[in-house]
């Protein structure tokens, strides 16, 4: 039996907040696990004396393909299984260093109507524990309306 929506289209407000995803504090061994998932081999990320002492960084990197998921994950688990995540952009703007613990964030900007499914602005981004924002961005998300059909998979965006 398939999944109904978790979220409809009617049940969003422009202004609203997105539920926090909170992520660590992160350790080496997240960084040294997601580096061999993502054949990352670039020491900043495992290699504490390399990063210290040869790049002269302040503390081990966390990967900035970790953070990208991250903001996915958070929009994916808030758009449920009805809907699907449109499109994403963000910027690293800072690091983010091992033993961080990272909340993305996410507030509505705008709503409008699409075929078949209303779509949903965000203004998005990811702050550390000293509440410093290290990679603003911006999404949209598509959603079902509360009685009309499941947001079509695969999912074809809107031509404007």
């Amino acid at each position: 039996m398939p999944l109904g929506p978790k979220i409809c289209f009617e049940d969003v407000a422009v202004g609203a907040t997105i539920p926090t995803l909170e992520k660590g504090p992160l350790t080496t061994a997240h960084l040294m696990r997601w580096s061999a998932a993502m054949e990352n081999w670039h020491k900043i990320h495992y290699d504490k004396p390399f990063a210290i002492e040869h790049d002269k960084l302040p503390a081990l990197l966390i990967n900035g393909s970790l953070k990208q998921q991250f903001v996915m994950q958070m929009l994916a688990d808030w758009a449920g299984p009805g809907g699907w995540v449109w499109k994403a952009s963000f910027q690293f703007r800072a690091m983010n260093a091992v033993e961080e613990t990272l909340r993305v964030w996410g507030r509505v900007t705008g709503k409008r109507d699409g075929p078949g499914y209303g779509l949903v602005d965000i203004e998005l981004g990811i702050v550390n524990d000293d509440n410093k924002e290290s990679t603003p961005g911006t999404a949209t998300v598509a959603l079902p309306y509360r009685n009309g059909e499941p947001v079509p998979y695969p999912f074809v965006p809107p031509q404007s």
